[in-house]
């Protein structure tokens, strides 16, 4: 998703003199083009995410619209403080863009696993939080959210090829996306691990379990009208998110169905334990934390069973 997201953040820039981009001295490559269009709209703030959140809040206060890029755990986590005070507190419209969430960098070790992320931001009051499932989707986010009023909060996957069957890009912040019809279980994902949820679904429908699967791309507002109708349909509803259980996507159908009095059984999919020690691919670490597609097929059988 990320080169697709530079290239429409290039085309917003061609027509919005307001965009700038910022990066934590990451993105070589990818950020390329913008900063030879737009020198004087780019900044490399070097190895200071803290930092870059207090020059995005200036220029934010001075009628920019700045996207700061990095990897997600270092987005989300590094200048928490200084983002929760900054255009948080003061609803200014910074736009913090953390690539390679859950176990995309996985190979580099745990301090590059961003497992908490749209956790700690979803958390923030008046925090707009998007997490798009595949490049077109992505796409569709940013055209559609970056001049929203208020703080934004991106995860942005890596992988620029992978496409969800039956998303077609749609993105609407206050709709869930359905992309394989079913009455027996739904699957809600949310990010780029959403391609082995519907793959779970397929391998579900391949073995006689009429398994549903929608895509949640807005994690703050929780898209509450759009979530309460999709889990009164459904006995059975399992979360996958490639991010810890507490906090994210799960989290928030367990508020939904809390609040509401659904009569609904959920089951979170994500990681539970430090992964402290192990690394490797983002394929062998999903397998790992049981959310590869055979995994979750799995556990959404042991649901199921009487």
């Amino acid at each position: 998703m990320r080169k697709v997201f530079a290239q429409t953040l290039l085309e917003l820039a061609q027509a919005d003199e307001r965009v700038m981009l910022l990066t934590a001295d990451l993105g070589f490559g990818v950020l390329d083009e913008f900063a030879a269009a737009y020198p004087a709209r780019f900044l490399n703030v070097g190895v200071a995410e803290a930092n870059m959140v207090g020059v995005g809040t200036g220029l934010a206060e001075a009628g920019f619209i700045p996207f700061l890029y990095s990897i997600s755990t270092f987005a989300a986590l590094r200048p928490y403080e200084q983002w929760r005070n900054g255009p948080v507190l003061h609803q200014l419209p910074v736009r913090l863009v953390g690539i390679g969430g859950g176990f995309e960098y996985g190979a580099n070790g745990i301090t590059h696993m961003g497992l908490e992320d749209y956790g700690i931001m979803r958390r923030q009051p008046g925090l707009t939080t998007i997490a798009p499932a595949d490049a077109r989707q992505a796409r569709a986010a940013l055209q559609e959210t970056y001049a929203l009023p208020g703080p934004i909060y991106y995860r942005i996957g890596k992988n620029d090829d992978a496409e969800i069957p039956g998303l077609d890009g749609r993105f609407d912040r206050a709709s869930i996306e359905t992309v394989l019809e079913g009455k027996e279980v739904r699957i809600l994902a949310v990010g780029s691990i959403a391609g082995e949820a519907v793959a779970a679904a397929q391998l579900l429908h391949a073995s006689g379990v009429d398994a549903a699967a929608a895509i949640v791309s807005t994690l703050g507002p929780t898209p509450a009208t759009a979530l309460r109708g999709l889990l009164e349909r459904f006995p059975f509803v399992i979360t996958v998110e490639s991010h810890f259980v507490a906090g994210g996507l799960g989290s928030m159908v367990a508020e939904t169905i809390a609040e509401n009095s659904i009569p609904c059984r959920l089951l979170r999919c994500g990681v539970d334990t430090m992964p402290s020690g192990i690394s490797g691919s983002e394929a062998y670490m999903n397998r790992t934390y049981g959310l590869g597609r055979d995994e979750i097929a799995q556990k959404a059988r042991a649901l199921l069973a009487p």
